[in-house]
């Protein structure tokens, strides 16, 4: 080889599918979490996160901060996110299968440190204090942004951020959540956060213990759900907190049936305005990518 010449080197990445939010192990929200990303540039783990074209792709590189056991960068096909739920829950997962670490679990993000507990494959994540404001827009536009009567938003929205912001939108009934039918155009135009824009959570009470909710966001000029947001339930729990429900509270909250992959996350607000957000998580298989990158032989 001449002096100079660039050789390829193979990089080979080892990554794990898990199901979070799971019943069973073929429900729940999908994760792709790669074990050792290090040495990998922003642009090749965005890239990846566009391959396997999941909700959101996990990264695992060791820690910066002495109070973590791991640095997790997470990206949606788009991307990279400071926070969110469900990648937070399966990470964690991942992290306590590879290290032997045990059930306590504090993973470094840019949203800061994420402390996750788990008894068993249930899995407990603490998000940060809320931030919260109020939405500049009128009952009627938010209806017809949702593709439902004006009547059916009852309570007033409000942005909230627990490490994602998001808007968190209360509903009359279960059905009003059902008849959401977004309108991109609009959840562009109307959806307009501090940080974020293009996306909401609608949700109402089925009774006291359980709240339906699904969780949309415009993406390329159409409208996506997302079949279990946990960065959202955490978010649901500071708009309890910012509009002065009774403390503590506990809510199961159901999400996903309508797409074929039911989501059933734990929701607790304690007394101390704490909230948690659980949920069960199944690794369903695992498997490597070769990635190739030239280097001076």
């Amino acid at each position: 080889m001449d002096p100079g010449q660039r050789a390829t080197v193979v990089h080979i990445l080892a990554f794990r599918i898990v199901n979070v939010f799971a019943e069973s192990p073929l429900g729940g929200n999908p994760l792709c979490v790669f074990e050792d990303a290090s040495g990998l540039d922003t642009a090749t783990m965005q890239a990846l996160a566009l391959q396997f074209n999941l909700s959101e792709t996990t990264f695992i590189l060791p820690a910066d901060d002495v109070r973590a056991h791991r640095r997790v960068r997470i990206f949606t096909p788009m991307f990279e996110m400071p926070f969110a739920g469900h990648p937070t829950l399966g990470t964690a997962h991942v992290v306590r299968a590879l290290t032997g670490c045990g059930d306590r679990v504090d993973l470094q993000m840019q949203a800061g440190i994420v402390p996750v507990r788990a008894q068993g494959s249930r899995w407990t994540l603490q998000a940060g204090p809320p931030r919260w404001h109020a939405a500049e827009c009128a009952r009627a536009q938010i209806a017809q942004m949702l593709g439902i009567a004006a009547d059916d938003v009852s309570e007033p929205p409000l942005w909230v951020d627990t490490g994602s912001e998001q808007w968190i939108i209360p509903l009359a009934s279960p059905e009003a959540v059902e008849r959401c039918r977004p309108s991109a155009e609009l959840l562009a135009r109307h959806a307009v956060g501090a940080k974020r824009r293009g996306l909401a959570y609608v949700w109402a009470r089925v009774d006291a213990r359980r709240i339906r909710a699904r969780f949309f966001l415009e993406r390329q000029g159409g409208v996506m759900e997302d079949p279990g947001t946990g960065s959202a339930c955490a978010n649901l729990g500071g708009w309890f907190i910012a509009t002065g429900t009774r403390l503590p509270l506990e809510a199961e909250i159901l999400q996903g049936d309508n797409l074929g992959r039911p989501c059933r996350l734990g929701l607790k607000v304690d007394a101390a305005q704490t909230i948690y957000v659980s949920g069960g998580v199944f690794e369903i298989g695992s498997g490597t990518v070769s990635i190739p990158r030239a280097s001076t032989a």
